[in-house]
């Protein structure tokens, strides 16, 4: 037996697609521990356990009052994975959660704390009759019959695209026609690349097959590549990647009109932005189907000086270097747009228009800093209160890897 278990985390929206991977894998390995939390009264607190092991199908609650859910589940993995624990745990995530702030909680070392276990990968369920519509959408998990956590303003589409994004592997369930499996293959590519699409029926192995590239729960940073896994860039089945990138700050109420483009025929936009207003700011805008949040995540190295410099990890000072500008250091807006209907072009031509002019560049930075700035330091589309209400769920990026 390893000295900590083997984890594995299991994602997806439907429950019956989760069965059809959790049974291989329990007749394949039978010391595997599946550790399920039913999130259905969540609202009110409490959080319905289950476990199965051997011969044990054990449901319980855990202790009610804890606001953050995802430390919950870590700190219940965490004592399952105690001395004399299974040799492997599969987490089973209810529909309604993302794996990626499970999976930050879960690899947080605690001073004096349990071991934390071997997070072998992500595994996501993907219904390929249902998935795009989910991932393309704006209805909210509630509307969807998931479970209604408090405060949570995110769309059926976030949960959707981020189940997805963070996986190792995808596990195709249910039934569609040819030209809409290839469109969802497609998208799969393009999101998770690296990750092999396989059926239920390939997972008779303790561990699925993962891919070289595994991620095992890692969550990109802010300064990473946003083109991470080499996904292709050519169109397929209509679906298309591209990447926008500029040099000069956006005028703050021009972009903000213009992020509606991002929320018609996409699929997922991610990227880097700043705005003319916050010059030491770097801002996050992240989309999933009719969903879109914009956040803080740090500042510029251009803003910071040498001591900001020395702190940034050696992959973020070198990709500074190789693109500083004399004027505007490493400020530069950096996105990606994988669109299965909209124009690339039309987005594009759309963006290009919010950036500030030849005349407003000219005009300098105190001219700058008088333009009107609809964004708070968190923003949601459609508009709203821009606090993060759900503790633990919709977080910003970290700003640096090294500061996870």
């Amino acid at each position: 037996m390893p000295a900590t278990p083997e984890l594995l985390v299991l994602t997806g929206l439907a429950a019956a697609g989760a069965e059809q991977v959790i049974a291989p894998l329990r007749a394949s390995d039978p010391d595997l521990a599946v550790l399920h939390h039913d999130l259905r009264d969540a609202a009110r607190g409490v959080v319905h356990r289950r476990l199965r092991h051997r011969g044990l199908d054990e449901w319980t609650t855990l202790p009610p009052g804890r606001a953050d859910i995802p430390r919950t589940l870590c700190e219940d993995v965490r004592a399952l994975a105690r001395p004399g624990a299974p040799a492997r745990i599969l987490l089973h995530l209810d529909p309604v959660l993302e794996p990626e702030p499970v999976c930050g909680a879960l690899t947080e070392v605690l001073p004096d704390g349990p071991p934390v276990p071997d997070l072998r990968g992500v595994v996501a369920v993907v219904d390929v009759g249902s998935w795009l519509d989910d991932a393309t959408g704006d209805v909210t998990p509630a509307e969807r019959g998931l479970a209604a956590l408090p405060g949570d303003e995110r769309t059926l589409a976030q949960v959707a695209v981020g189940q997805a994004e963070l996986a190792d592997v995808v596990v195709r369930t249910g039934t569609a026609d040819a030209w809409r499996l290839a469109r969802t293959d497609a998208v799969l590519a393009r999101l998770a690349p690296g990750a092999p699409r396989v059926l239920p029926a390939e997972l008779r192995e303790p561990v699925p097959p993962l891919g070289v590239r595994t991620r095992r729960g890692r969550v990109d940073g802010v300064h990473d590549p946003l083109l991470r896994g080499t996904p292709p860039l050519e169109p397929e089945c209509g679906v298309r990647l591209t990447l926008f990138a500029a040099r000069r700050p956006f005028h703050p109420e021009r972009l903000h009109d213009a992020v509606d483009v991002l929320l018609d025929g996409v699929v997922r936009t991610r990227g880097r932005v700043w705005l003319a207003t916050r010059p030491d700011a770097v801002l996050w805008l992240e989309s999933a189907g009719g969903g879109l949040r914009v956040g803080h995540a740090g500042d510029w190295l251009a803003a910071g000086g040498p001591a900001a410099w020395e702190a940034a990890s050696p992959d973020r000072r070198a990709m500074a270097a190789l693109s500083w500008d004399d004027r505007f250091g490493d400020r530069a807006q950096h996105l990606t747009v994988l669109t299965h209907e909209a124009d690339p072009a039309g987005i594009h031509a759309r963006l290009r228009a919010a950036l500030l002019t030849d005349a407003e560049l000219a005009a300098g930075p105190a001219a700058w800093a008088r333009l009107p700035d609809p964004f708070g330091w968190w923003h949601a589309d459609p508009c709203g209160d821009p606090a993060d209400a759900v503790t633990g769920l919709a977080q910003a990026r970290p700003a640096d890897p090294d500061e996870r």
